[in-house]
C-alpha cells in the first residue's frame, strides 16, 4: 500500500491529532528511510537470503508499521522499526558470511576459546580483568568489511586466522567476534556487548562451572533471547577442572536452567540451541564445536533465522496492541438497540400515538352529530379567547432528549470497543464522539423535515358517506320537530306517532352513525400511527447510522485489516491461533444472534 493511500484512509480523528503532535518530531529510522526513498517501496528488496515466508512476514511487518504509526505511540513501534532497519541493512551486506559473536562473563574463558578456534593467539588472555575491552573480529574469508563496519569494529582489531588460513574450507564465510565481558564493571563494555548482540547472526555463550547459573546471565540475556535458540550455542567451558561425572551433572543442570528460561534445546535433531561441553585450554571438545560451526556457516541460513527470531520477538511485544481480548465487533442487537434509543430520544412512539389520536379525533369530528360539533366549536372558540397562555414545554425535556442521545452513543461505543486493544478501542470511541457532535441538532432537523404526522392526517373515502348520513339524521330530527310544531299550531293534521318516530330515528341514528365511525376508524388510525412511528424511527436510525455507526464500523474494519497483517507477521502457528480465536468469537456471536 502506498503512503498516499494510507494518508487518504487514515486522516481523521486520532490519526490527524497524532500526526499533528508528531510534526517536527524525529521519525523512526525506517520512516526516515521511507520518506527519503520511493514511497511505493519503503523496504529494500529482500530477495536472495530473505525469501519465502520470511519475506512475506517482513512485508507484512512493514505494512503493519505503516498502518499503525498514527494509531500507536512511537515507542511501541520502535522495536518493529529496528527489525525492519536491520533486515534492510543486513540484506545489503554479504550473504556469504555468517557473523558469530562469542559472549561470556569475566573469567569464563571466551577469549581462550576464541584463540582455540583461530588456531593462534589473537585475543589477549590473562588474569587482568576485564581482559577484552573492545570487540575483536576474526574473518576466515574476504568480503566481510561491510559487516564489520556495521558492527563498528575498527580496522586495527580485525584479524585473519593463520592456522588453515583461507584453505580452512569448513569455516569459510565465518566472521567470529570476541566480545567484552557482559558483566564487566565498565559500563561502556556492557553497552558494546548489548549493541553487538543485536546485530550478529548467532551467539556462542561461554559459561564456566562457577557462573553457569549466574542470574544476570539468565535474566538479562538468555531468557529474553529464548526465541533465538536456533542461532544460539551454549558452551560449558573449563570441563578440565571437573571429573567426567561432575561435568555431566553440571551440563544436565545447565540444560535444566535453559529449559526454565524457555530456550528450546536442539536435541535429537530438533531445532533449538546447541549445548556442549569443552575445554578451550586443553582443546577437548573444540573440534566438535568447529565441526558444528562449519555446518552452521555452510548452511548460510543464520541471518534469516536470526531475523525471523527478531520478527517473532517484535510480534510478541506488539501482541497486546493488536490482539483483541475475546470477540470484537458490533452485532445486530447493538445496532438495533442504538436505533431504538435514538427513536426514544426523538419521541417516535409519542409521535405515533399523537397521530393515532388526531386521526380518531378528526373522524369523530367529521362524522359526529352537528350539535356535538357545534358544542366543540364553541369550546375551541372559548379556549382561543382566553388570556391565559398555553404552558410552554419545559427546558428539562430538551435536555433529557440530548442526554438520551449522548447515552445512546456512549453505550454503542462501549459495546463496539469492548475487548479491543487500548489504542483501537480509543479510536472507536473517538469516532463515536466525533459522530455524536451535532447529532441532537441533526435529529431535530430530521424531525422537522419529516413533518408532524398529526398535523394533516388523510381522510378516508367513506367519510363523505358518513357525513351524508349524519346530515340525513339531522334532517329527520328537524323534519320531525317541524311536523310536531305544525300540529301544535294547527297547520297540520294531528298525529303524534309519525313525527315522534321520525325524530327518534334522527336522534338515535346520529349517535349510532358516530359510534359506527369511531369503531371503523380504530384500525386505520392505529395503522396510521404505527406508520408515522416507523418513518420517524427509520429516519432517526438512518441519521445515527450515518453519523455514528458507519464511522465505528470503519474503525473496526481498519482494526481487522491491521490484525490480518499482524497474523501474517506472527507466523503460521501464532497466526493460526489468533485466527482460530477470531473465528470462535464470530461463531459465538452468530449463535447468540440466532
Amino acid at each position: 500500500m502506498s503512503s498516499s493511500t494510507v494518508d487518504d484512509r487514515w486522516d481523521d480523528g486520532l490519526i490527524a491529532r497524532r500526526a499533528a503532535e508528531r510534526a517536527g518530531q524525529p521519525l523512526l529510522p525506517h520512516e526516515a528511510e521511507r520518506d527519503a526513498d520511493d514511497p511505493e517501496d519503503n523496504l529494500p528488496a529482500l530477495g536472495g537470503t530473505y525469501g519465502g515466508p520470511l519475506r512475506t512476514r517482513l512485508d507484512a511487518l512493514h505494512e503493519l508499521v505503516g498502518l499503525s504509526r498514527t494509531r500507536l505511540e512511537t515507542d511501541t513501534l520502535a522495536e518493529a522499526g529496528r527489525v525492519l532497519d536491520e533486515a534492510a541493512a543486513r540484506q545489503r551486506l554479504s550473504s556469504r558470511h555468517t557473523v558469530v559473536a562469542i559472549a561470556g562473563a569475566t573469567g569464563s574463558g571466551k577469549s581462550t576459546l576464541f584463540n582455540a578456534l583461530a588456531g593462534v593467539p589473537v585475543s589477549e588472555t590473562g588474569l587482568r580483568r576485564p581482559t577484552t575491552s573492545a570487540p575483536i573480529a576474526l574473518s576466515w574469508s574476504e568480503g566481510s568489511a561491510g559487516l564489520l563496519d556495521r558492527l563498528a569494529v575498527p580496522g586495527r582489531l580485525r584479524r585473519r586466522p593463520l592456522a588453515g588460513g583461507a584453505g580452512d574450507e569448513e569455516l569459510q564465510g565465518l566472521v567470529l567476534i570476541d566480545l567484552p565481558d557482559h558483566d564487566s564493571a565498565v559500563t561502556a563494555h556492557r553497552d558494546q556487548v548489548d549493541r553487538v548482540l543485536g546485530l550478529v547472526d548467532a551467539v556462542i555463550w561461554v559459561v564456566d562451572p562457577e557462573k553457569y547459573a549466574d542470574a544476570a546471565l539468565h535474566e538479562r540475556y538468555l531468557r529474553p533471547l529464548a526465541g533465538h535458540a536456533e542461532v544460539t550455542f551454549v558452551v560449558l567451558n573449563q570441563i578440565d577442572r571437573l571429573g567426567t561425572e561432575a561435568a555431566d551433572l553440571v551440563l544436565d543442570d545447565l540444560r535444566r536452567l535453559l529449559d526454565e528460561d524457555g530456550m528450546a534445546l536442539g536435541e535429537h535433531g530438533e531445532p533449538g540451541a546447541t549445548v556442549l561441553a569443552l575445554s578451550a585450554l586443553t582443546g577437548e571438545g573444540v573440534g566438535d564445536l568447529r565441526e558444528l560451526l562449519g555446518r552452521f556457516v555452510q548452511e548460510r541460513t543464520a541471518p534469516a533465522r536470526r531475523l525471523s527470531a527478531d520478527v517473532d520477538a517484535a510480534a510478541a511485544r506488539l501482541r497486546p496492541v493488536y490482539v483483541a481480548d475475546g470477540q470484537t465487533g458490533l452485532g445486530e442487537r447493538s445496532r438495533e438497540d442504538f436505533a431504538a434509543r435514538l427513536a426514544v430520544a426523538v419521541g417516535a412512539s409519542a409521535a405515533g400515538e399523537a397521530a393515532e389520536r388526531v386521526w380518531r379525533r378528526n373522524a369523530i369530528r367529521a362524522c359526529g352529530t352537528p350539535w356535538l360539533r357545534l358544542y366543540r366549536w364553541y369550546e375551541r372558540v372559548r379556549e382561543h379567547g382566553s388570556a391565559v397562555p398555553p404552558p410552554e414545554t419545559p427546558a428539562e425535556e430538551e435536555l433529557t432528549a440530548r442526554q438520551r442521545v449522548e447515552q445512546a452513543v456512549r453505550v454503542v461505543a462501549d459495546e463496539a470497543s469492548r475487548g479491543l486493544p487500548v489504542p483501537w478501542a480509543q479510536a472507536v470511541r473517538e469516532a463515536a464522539v466525533r459522530g455524536a457532535e451535532g447529532l441532537p441538532e441533526a435529529l431535530d432537523e430530521l424531525t422537522a423535515s419529516v413533518g408532524d404526522p398529526a398535523a394533516r392526517p388523510p381522510r378516508p373515502a367513506w367519510w363523505p358517506a358518513a357525513v351524508l348520513a349524519q346530515v340525513l339524521m339531522t334532517f329527520l330530527q328537524i323534519f320531525g320537530a317541524l311536523w310536531l310544531v305544525g300540529q301544535i299550531v294547527g297547520a297540520v293534521e294531528p298525529g303524534l306517532l309519525p313525527p315522534v318516530l321520525i325524530m327518534v330515528a334522527g336522534i338515535v341514528g346520529g349517535p349510532l352513525v358516530e359510534w359506527a365511525c369511531a369503531a371503523a376508524v380504530k384500525g386505520p388510525a392505529r395503522r396510521y400511527g404505527q406508520e408515522a412511528e416507523r418513518k420517524l424511527r427509520e429516519a432517526a436510525g438512518a441519521c445515527g447510522r450515518a453519523r455514528v455507526l458507519d464511522p465505528i464500523s470503519a474503525e473496526l474494519m481498519r482494526y481487522r485489516e491491521v490484525r490480518e497483517q499482524y497474523v501474517t507477521v506472527s507466523g503460521t502457528r501464532a497466526g493460526a491461533r489468533i485466527a482460530a480465536g477470531s473465528r470462535l468469537g464470530a461463531t459465538r456471536r452468530g449463535a447468540r444472534l440466532r
